[in-house]
C-alpha cells in the first residue's frame, strides 16, 4: 500500500474502536499529519483517551501516558538529572520523562499546576526539552494529545492563553446520536466478552493486522507538503485571520464579541490543517471547503471573547461562523 492507503487504513482503525465521531478521528489524524498538537475537549466518558490511545495502538508508535494532577511536578514530565554512583566514581544522568515518546497523551492537562503547564511549552513548540543546561532533542514523530473537562472547575487551572495557542487545533468531542450510543453499548459488551473468553483460553486470539509504520506518516507529510496553495487561498486563510483582529471592518456583532483575536500561528496552522484535509480527500489542492473543514479546530481557542458576547450566549464556534458566512470567498 501507499502512504495515503496506510493513513486511510489507521482512521479506519480508529474509527471501529470510536463510534460515531467521524470528525474526531479525522481531526486526529489531520494532527500527526500536520506536524501539531491538539488539545481534545469534552465531557466525562466521551471517550477522550479512548480515541487517542487507539491512535497509538494501530500505529507503531511509542506511547506515553501522563495523568495530570495538583502535585504534579515539571520534573515529573520532563525528566530530571540523577546521580549515580559507579567504581569510577559518581556522575550525573539524565533519566527521560513520559514527555519523551511519539504520541503523549496528557490527561486532564488543566488539573496540572502553571508551573507544570509551562514545562510543556518548549517541548509542544521547539521539540526539545532543556534539563540542567543540557537540551535534549524529542522524535521526529512527536505529537502531545491533551485532554480537559470544559465543566470542572474545583482543583482545575486553566491553560494561559500562550499554551492554548501553543495547540495546532482545539478539538471538540460531543455526545454522540442515540443510534450511535447503542452502537457503543455492543462495541464495549463485545470487547468484555472476548476479553473473558481469551483469559478461559475459549477462544483463540485475532491476529492483529500490523501497525501502520511512521514512514508512512512522514511519506504522507512530504506529499502533504506538494499540495498546491493558490495566491488567493493565500489571501483567504489571512483574510479570515484578519477578521478575528480587525472585527469592526467586517460586522458590528464581531466588533461586539471579539476582544482579542487570533495570532499568526492561526493563518500557519490553516494552511497546514487545509493541505492535510486536501490529502486525505485525494485532492492536490486546496478549495475553500478545505478550509471550513478545519477553521472551527483551528479558531476556536485562539479567539477571546467579551463579556458581552459571554452574556450572549456566544460561543466561539457561532463566531467563527460568523466571519465564514461575512468574509468574501476568492
Amino acid at each position: 500500500m501507499n502512504a495515503h492507503d496506510d493513513i486511510l487504513a489507521l482512521q479506519d482503525r480508529i474509527a471501529q474502536s470510536i463510534i460515531g465521531q467521524k470528525a474526531v478521528v479525522e481531526s486526529l489524524v489531520i494532527g500527526v499529519l500536520a506536524n501539531g498538537n491538539l488539545l481534545v475537549e469534552g465531557l466525562p466518558g466521551l471517550a477522550k483517551t479512548r480515541a487517542i490511545k487507539a491512535l497509538a495502538k494501530n500505529l507503531d508508535a511509542q506511547f506515553s501516558r501522563i495523568q495530570f494532577t495538583p502535585d504534579l511536578l515539571p520534573s515529573d514530565v520532563t525528566g530530571t538529572e540523577v546521580y549515580t554512583q559507579t567504581s569510577e566514581g559518581g556522575s550525573f544522568r539524565f533519566d527521560p520523562g513520559p514527555i519523551f515518546a511519539n504520541i503523549v497523551l496528557a490527561d486532564e492537562i488543566n488539573r496540572a499546576p502553571a508551573k507544570v503547564q509551562a514545562a510543556l511549552l518548549e517541548a509542544m513548540e521547539e521539540r526539545q526539552v532543556t534539563v540542567a543546561g543540557t537540551t535534549h532533542k524529542m522524535e521526529s514523530l512527536f505529537t502531545v494529545m491533551a485532554t480537559q473537562n470544559p465543566i470542572e472547575q474545583e482543583g482545575t487551572y486553566p491553560l494561559p492563553e500562550a499554551q492554548m495557542d501553543r495547540f495546532l487545533m482545539h478539538v471538540n468531542i460531543t455526545y454522540p446520536p442515540v443510534e450511535d450510543e447503542v452502537e457503543v453499548i455492543r462495541l464495549v459488551r463485545g470487547e468484555e466478552i472476548s476479553a473473558l473468553e481469551g483469559r478461559k483460553g475459549n477462544k483463540p486470539k485475532k491476529e492483529k493486522p500490523p501497525a501502520i509504520s511512521q514512514e508512512a506518516v512522514f511519506t504522507a507529510r512530504a506529499e502533504i507538503g506538494q499540495i498546491h496553495v493558490s495566491d488567493e487561498m493565500d489571501r483567504y486563510m489571512a483574510d479570515l485571520v484578519q477578521a478575528t483582529r480587525t472585527p469592526g471592518a467586517v460586522s458590528d456583532d464581531l466588533a461586539r464579541w471579539i476582544e482579542i483575536g487570533s495570532s499568526p500561528r492561526a493563518s500557519l496552522a490553516l494552511d497546514k490543517c487545509s493541505r492535510a484535509h486536501a490529502w486525505l480527500h485525494k485532492r492536490d489542492y486546496v478549495d475553500p471547503q478545505d478550509l471550513h473543514a478545519v477553521i472551527h479546530n483551528v479558531l476556536r481557542h485562539r479567539l477571546t471573547l467579551s463579556f458581552e458576547a459571554q452574556g450572549d450566549g456566544k460561543q466561539p464556534d457561532h463566531v467563527v461562523d460568523e466571519i465564514v458566512k461575512l468574509v468574501a470567498l476568492p
